[in-house]
């Protein structure tokens, strides 16, 4: 079992005005490949340009520090998918599963997928670490990555809000609970 440890970045803007009616886009995908004793296999991390709304908002640029010029450099959602798909494992039959803090990634990949006329029935091998974690630490409430990260007593590693740094950091958080995750 391979564990996909991963975060998204999505175009996104500052009010629920300016966001209604359009189309949120996976911009980055950033995820770690743990062996099941927690070894890192791989990193993969590659940025993808929108095409319903292709224009990043300030806000959006402000968040992740992700730049136009990163997006439009970038391959469209259905090539970078494929890639990642080969790259979980997915086309060898190995198994595998995607592991978020929080329900909005899975989600995301699951509407870009049908956005795109893509298959998606891969994307419902997940399970949602922010909600199980409160349970393992005793906590009961719910936390931020960045705040389990430094609970934990790891030093941040990149820039939050960014897929590959998310990911990273989230997969100390993993590997240290790697027997208590349901799955």
């Amino acid at each position: 079992m391979n564990f996909i440890i991963f975060d998204l970045e999505a175009t996104c803007w500052e009010t629920e005005q300016e966001s209604q009616g359009k189309t949120q886009e996976i911009i980055e995908i950033g995820a770690v490949k743990l062996d099941e004793d927690g070894n890192v296999i791989d990193t993969f991390g590659k940025f993808i340009r929108p095409v319903a709304h292709s224009q990043l908002s300030a806000f959006c640029t402000k968040l992740t520090t992700i730049t136009q010029v990163d997006v439009n450099r970038a391959a469209l959602f259905v090539d970078i998918i494929e890639e990642f798909k080969t790259w979980i494992g997915l086309y060898d039959d190995e198994e595998y599963l995607l592991c978020s803090w929080g329900f909005f990634d899975q989600r995301a990949l699951e509407r870009n997928c049908k956005y795109h006329k893509l298959d998606y029935e891969w994307t419902q091998a997940h399970i949602n670490l922010k909600e199980q974690y409160p349970k393992i630490v005793g906590t009961y409430r719910s936390i931020g990555l960045k705040k389990a990260v430094e609970r934990e007593g790891f030093e941040w590693e990149g820039i939050h809000h960014r897929g590959i740094s998310d990911a990273i950091n989230l997969a100390k958080v993993f590997d240290k609970y790697l027997n208590q995750w349901a799955y």
